[in-house]
């Protein structure tokens, strides 16, 4: 019985050397053990049972769980968490192979839901294509886009960008086109703007996209055109579609590579859930092939792509439905469609809006904008995916279209009854005072944009369009007083420059550009608490993946997902948060980035 004892102890020594705090509490059981003799009984059954993969504890570790915010310890067994609560209570699951983390006074919490981000673009960025940041000017762009040529000599297209939207506001060009013709004449060039909704080509994309004077402008987009009716290079809105439609696919290992890619820059953030917003089948088809592969370190919900661009005719469901059971998988979620409705308000002015852009020199014209569904249209899209357990996306930029999709959403409820079903506006930042109570009325998300709620360049082109009205922007406080549904997401990489949440966070909090000094605030008014912020970052994310008996706070039977910081952001300042960084993430209670502290 020595013998035994002395082997067990040996073992628990090696496997938690430095770890004396636990020794105390876990001899005695082992005692217990050996007396008992060789034979397991039925407490040893037990034990065995609750004995924890991984224990962390001496951290401070804020669960979102409002019945129980702050513990110090948790244990983790098959993924998910079996204990929560404080140190000495944590002993009982220790076991010989039991690994322990000592947080050393950190803090943990959830990992963060990203509910509206382009995963697969953003991986293709980082791989694949030609970069420049949002605030580049032409002498920059024009560097960067040489060193891509010279990079690439066997290249025919040269992708990227993003310029920002009031780009050609800010540094005319006679012509676009012939700017970058000059960089090259054989290469085509197609580069998006900050948005991801408006496109910069060169005379050889034009070309092989068939596109000249005569060329008519697509239904829900323009061709900009020179004084003499050529097309100057620059592409709105649906028009980008006439170029990227002769733009030679990626592969389907292309494909594989930039989520697998994309998905490692998310667990370096903290991320460990995110909505591809927009999803074609093939790129459903790479998630799957990265969750069966074992790589798919974080839930993947997928918007389902539909019909974008000007219609009055209903979708057809059936290829949505067989699109989502095709490629759903263990973390795949497939249940999800997206719908644009309109654009975006910024210098292209294509958001539809309830009062009219401002008129000015370049807009002479009294325009609210065009909605790119029929509300005919959109209604009976609504009823038949709501009917198939879709929860769908809707892009609503202005607070016209907010209007038109929240009138839909109602006629859908009176339709089918309440499905249980959170429809989503996206980029709902705009919002008569009217609507705002029909959000928890109706059950409907607000899909919020971190980005673009605080003074930036994509901001100046949105006040340009609009004029006084932009700086009233996401009434997240008012929001949350009426008892709506919210949820946030980076947008990444349309308006944000990596999937980094923390500064979004911060911003959330001060309504101020995290990456500056500037005391200037965007609708200050507007601020909230940082347990609201976290709350919306974790557990409102969940809830919109339709995942929150699963993820999103720390509680007994849920899954694994948690962080660990380098600071603790009740105990910085707000301007300190954006300087957060993740030490160590955890995905169903298995290491995906990082390590201990």
């Amino acid at each position: 019985m020595v013998a035994v004892l002395h082997g067990w102890s040996a073992l628990v020594r090696l496997k938690f050397a430095g770890r004396a705090i636990f020794m105390r509490f876990l001899l005695p059981l082992l005692l217990i053990a050996v007396i008992s003799g060789c034979d397991p009984g039925p407490g040893d059954t037990e034990l065995e049972k609750a004995v924890a993969d991984t224990v962390l504890s001496n951290g401070r570790i804020y669960t979102v769980d409002k019945a129980n915010p702050w513990v110090d310890s948790v244990a983790i067994k098959d993924g998910r968490y079996i204990y929560v609560g404080e140190a000495e209570g944590a002993q009982a699951y220790i076991g010989a192979a039991t690994e322990f983390i000592d947080l050393q006074g950190k803090m943990a919490m959830p990992g963060i839901n990203d509910i509206h981000a382009h995963p697969w673009q953003g991986g293709l960025k980082m791989l694949y294509e030609c970069n420049y940041s949002f605030t580049a000017a032409p002498a920059e762009i024009a560097q960067i886009i040489g060193d891509c040529i010279t990079a690439n000599p066997e290249a025919q297209w040269i992708l990227g960008g993003q310029w920002t939207s009031d780009f050609f506001q800010l540094h005319g060009m006679t012509s676009p086109r012939q700017w970058l013709d000059a960089l090259s004449a054989d290469k085509a060039m197609y580069f998006q703007d900050d948005a991801t909704h408006n496109a910069w080509v060169n005379s050889k994309a034009l070309e092989l996209a068939g596109i000249n004077k005569d060329t008519a402008d697509p239904a829900g987009g323009t061709i900009v055109r020179d004084e003499d009716g050529v097309p100057n290079g620059v592409l709105l809105e649906t028009a980008t579609r006439l170029v990227a439609a002769v733009i030679p696919a990626w592969t389907p290992e292309q494909n594989v590579a930039a989520l697998d890619a994309a998905v490692r820059a998310a667990n370096s953030y903290g991320v460990t859930g995110m909505v591809e917003a927009r999803t074609p089948p093939e790129v459903s088809q790479a998630y799957q092939q990265l969750d069966q592969a074992g790589r798919l370190t974080a839930y993947a919900i997928t918007d389902l792509q539909t019909p974008r661009g000007q219609r009055d005719q209903p979708m057809a469901v059936a290829p949505l439905k067989k699109v989502s059971e095709q490629y759903r998988s263990e973390h795949v979620h497939t249940r999800f469609a997206k719908i644009f409705l309109d654009g975006v308000p910024t210098a292209s002015r294509t958001a539809v809006m309830l009062e009219p852009y401002r008129v000015d020199v370049d807009a002479p014209e009294v325009f609210r904008g065009a909605a790119l569904v029929s509300q005919d249209a959109l209604v009976a899209d609504l009823i038949a995916l709501d009917s198939n357990g879709f929860t769908v996306k809707i892009h609503t930029a202005g607070d016209g279209a907010v209007r038109l999709a929240l009138d839909a959403i109602e006629q859908v409820r009176e339709t089918n009854g309440r499905s249980g079903l959170r429809h989503e506006l996206a980029h709902a930042g705009y919002i008569h005072a009217d609507d705002l109570p029909r959000f928890a009325a109706l059950n409907v998300t607000v899909d919020l944009s971190p980005a673009i709620w605080y003074p930036r360049p994509i901001f100046d082109s949105i006040e340009g369009a609009i004029g006084d009205r932009a700086r009233y922007y996401f009434p997240i406080k008012d929001l949350l007083a009426s008892g709506a549904n919210l949820a946030t997401g980076s947008d990444w990489p349309s308006v944000a420059g990596s999937i980094d949440p923390w500064h979004a966070l911060e911003a959330m909090v001060t309504r101020r550009n995290p990456y500056d000094d500037s005391e200037q605030a965007l609708w200050a008014e507007q601020a909230i608490s940082l347990a609201q912020a976290i709350e919306i970052f974790t557990l409102d994310g969940a809830k919109a993946y339709r995942l929150e008996s699963l993820t999103g706070s720390i509680e007994v039977g849920k899954s694994a997902e948690l962080l660990v910081l380098n600071q603790n952001l009740f105990e910085v300042t707000a301007e300190s948060i954006g300087d957060t960084e993740v030490i160590m993430t955890l995905f169903e209670g298995k290491l995906v980035y990082g390590s201990a502290p």
